[in-house]
């Protein structure tokens, strides 16, 4: 196994910026991303900086502006190579796989920001091409969303997306357990999703046709013609139903 450490977009937009991270605290992902830069320069293992940089007129790391800036605390550390992106992943339109393939880099740790956006689209595209991918849960981060689909706090969105990447994209791990696994040369442990998927096949008969029913009326539609599971349980036909439903 040989990292490389791929910091992302850890730029002044998302500290003081219009993209304030909210969860996990700043005064968490910080220290760790910094902790975690000075581990793989005493180790030898390479570090990869990633700054997205957009055009003179977006509201967002705009090219010139203050917010597409390093944030100082990284700003100076010692790196290998510097990627400019302008997209989601950072191997999208940039030289981050040829580099990586040139030093023989077969895993990547990911840390910086945000949780569903570059860091997930860096998480995927890699997996996609033959590396490993491992990314540290508290020195990474989010920010609430609300739009026209609906709204999820920070931390919700945090979460689910590391449930999500654990499932067979990338090795979820705190950073403290990850300088474990650099200081050894172990792996970080990978779940997939049939093992992930546990919980789901242990719900009940009458568990599943809740579920069933909860997810028809979401839709605005009828569930078994109006009867609940639980006057379907009552009738003593929960089984047969489930059954006819597949469950």
């Amino acid at each position: 196994m040989k990292r490389a450490l791929i910091v992302i977009d850890v730029q002044n937009e998302y500290v003081d910026g219009k993209l304030p991270i909210g969860y996990p605290s700043l005064h968490v992902s910080i220290p760790n991303i910094m902790m975690a830069m000075d581990a793989a320069a005493d180790a030898h293992t390479p570090i990869v900086v990633v700054q997205h940089v957009a055009g003179e007129s977006s509201p967002v790391f705009a090219k010139g502006g203050r917010g597409v800036e390093l944030h100082e605390s990284i700003a100076d550390k010692p790196r290998d190579h510097l990627v400019q992106k302008t997209e989601d992943s950072a191997f999208d339109g940039t030289d981050l796989a040829e580099w990586l393939s040139a030093q023989s880099i077969d895993t990547i740790t990911i840390v910086g920001y945000m949780t569903q956006n570059c860091d997930e689209a860096t998480a995927r595209d890699a997996t996609q091409r033959g590396l490993t991918v491992e990314l540290l849960s508290d020195a990474t981060g989010t920010l609430d969303l609300a739009n026209e689909a609906g709204r999820i706090s920070a931390k919700e969105l945090h979460e689910s997306v590391l449930v999500v990447l654990q499932t067979g994209f990338a090795a979820v791990a705190t950073t403290e357990a990850w300088l474990d696994a650099l200081r050894t040369g172990a792996a970080v442990p990978l779940s997939n999703v049939f093992a992930s998927s546990e919980p789901a096949r242990h719900l009940s008969p009458l568990e599943k046709l809740e579920r069933f029913g909860a997810a028809a009326r979401g839709r605005g539609e009828q569930a078994g013609a109006g009867v609940e599971a639980t006057e379907i349980e009552d009738a003593g036909l929960g089984d047969s139903v489930a059954t006819r439903l597949g469950f």
